[in-house]
């Protein structure tokens, strides 16, 4: 990396050298049986340059001659967009927890035998189930240097632990799942368990509902699946430069309900997202996107920060090229309603779990619409059945304007996600049957 940006400083005036390895090693289960164990190893190298007030750009998996990176990153430059921004020179960064040692003392037959646990669990309660579950551990080390003296690297741990199951009884197939993302090694797969057997147990009855607008509770998983989308790009500090988010005049004003909170976190301890700073070298933080319903802040890398004539939030990141905007760990305030008292409250509604192709809409304008891939019927305040063939659509900002309640309990999506159970007073919902 020191060659690089040494060859890099002779031809240019800014310079920034990114290296990324990474071991990861999953074990894969399909059917109810052990498929595949794997260990995959991978390197690369990124040069990003300055000059001519223009960015130059290369990256080569695996090594590279010095040289032959420098002279590739000069042949773009030309090319490419005007910089207006300037690497940062050294930081200070805070001690964030995002390694554990106990990683590398997992072995895969402690790997299999979580896997083969969980498809037991699930197999004791549903013996006709097909199971798919991944255990996966891996390590990534990041090194970035830059001409301007900024220096930063970290080494950070993963672990993960998935399950998706598929029941097929005659024309109908119900799909369950659940997953835990962790810096931690995750020994106990009760967790996992013990949900996707709830969504079993929910789902045994199968119940008609009707075609109309009723109240809907998404759960974290219903969140994730059905409302996050919208709100990413919306946030997205390019996106906004662009004039295309439908926030871009709204920072300061009261967009949404006064009780629904988000905000991007890179700095929770051993949370698969955290880390020391951005892939710029850009310290993390913890930044508002809205605040008791007002829009605070939107996300920024160097360059659309500049652009913007702000600063970066951190959330630069390489996506297998250069840095754009991408958050880290989103998190939506707990509201002070528990979920039993939101299903209690319904006389007849709808619970959406998951929902399969909410990412076919306008996402920028905030529109989605999808098949309630997982979702429950309630009845005169109770849980009464599984739903079918149930598609629903509504705006992400009509929905977030007026929340009947935010929910107390909070849990992770995908280690990337904690958010509450959000109950909304009204959505078009249609059915098959009408």
């Amino acid at each position: 990396m020191e060659e690089i940006l040494s060859r890099a400083k002779k031809v240019t005036e800014q310079a920034e050298v990114f290296q990324i390895s990474s071991k990861r090693t999953p074990v894969h289960f399909q059917a109810n049986r052990l498929k595949q164990i794997q260990t995959k190893e991978s390197a690369s190298t990124a040069l990003r340059l300055i000059k001519g007030g223009k960015i130059g750009f290369s990256q080569a998996s695996g090594f590279i001659e010095p040289e032959t990176l420098v002279n590739m990153a000069m042949e773009t430059y030309q090319f490419s967009m005007p910089a207006k921004f300037n690497f940062p020179s050294s930081n200070v960064y805070s001690q964030i927890d995002i390694f554990d040692p106990q990683i590398d003392e997992v072995t895969i037959d402690d790997m299999v035998e979580l896997g083969e646990k969980l498809i037991t669990a699930m197999r004791q309660h549903t013996p006709d189930i097909l199971c798919e579950a991944s255990v996966t551990k891996g390590i990534i080390s990041v090194h970035i240097i830059n001409s301007e003296g900024g220096e930063a690297s970290y080494g950070k741990s993963f672990f993960d632990l998935s399950l998706e199951g598929v029941l097929i009884q005659n024309d109908d197939m119900l799909f369950v799942g659940d997953s835990q993302s962790s810096c931690r090694p995750i020994f106990n797969f009760k967790t996992v368990a013990k949900e996707v057997t709830r969504q079993l147990e929910l789902a045994k009855k199968i119940v008609s509902i009707s075609t109309k607008s009723m109240p809907v509770i998404f759960t974290p998983r219903g969140v994730a699946s059905a409302l996050m989308a919208p709100l990413v790009s919306a946030f997205n500090g390019k996106i906004v430069l662009d004039g295309a988010s439908p926030l871009k005049d709204k920072r300061g004003e009261k967009v949404f309900d006064e009780n629904f909170s988000l905000w991007d976190d890179a700095t929770l301890p051993y949370q698969i997202a955290s880390c020391p700073c951005d892939d710029e070298e850009v310290p993390s933080q913890r930044t508002p996107l809205i605040d008791h319903g007002v829009v605070s802040q939107f996300l920024y890398d160097l360059q659309t920060a500049a652009l913007a004539n702000t600063q970066s939030t951190g959330n630069g990141s390489r996506h297998g090229g250069l840095p754009t905007p991408s958050p880290s760990s989103l998190i939506i305030g707990e509201g002070d309603v528990p979920f039993r008292d939101m299903v209690k409250d319904i006389k007849q509604g709808l619970i959406i779990d998951q929902l399969m192709g909410a990412e076919q809409g306008n996402l920028l304008n905030g529109d989605f619409s999808g098949n309630v891939l997982l979702g429950y019927k309630v009845e005169g305040g109770e849980i009464v059945g599984r739903v079918k063939d149930t598609m629903v659509s509504g705006n992400v900002y009509q929905v977030l304007k007026q929340l009947e309640a935010v929910g107390q309990e909070t849990r992770w999506v995908g280690g990337l996600l904690r958010t509450p159970c959000l109950y909304c007073p009204s959505l078009s919902v249609a059915t098959k049957a009408g």
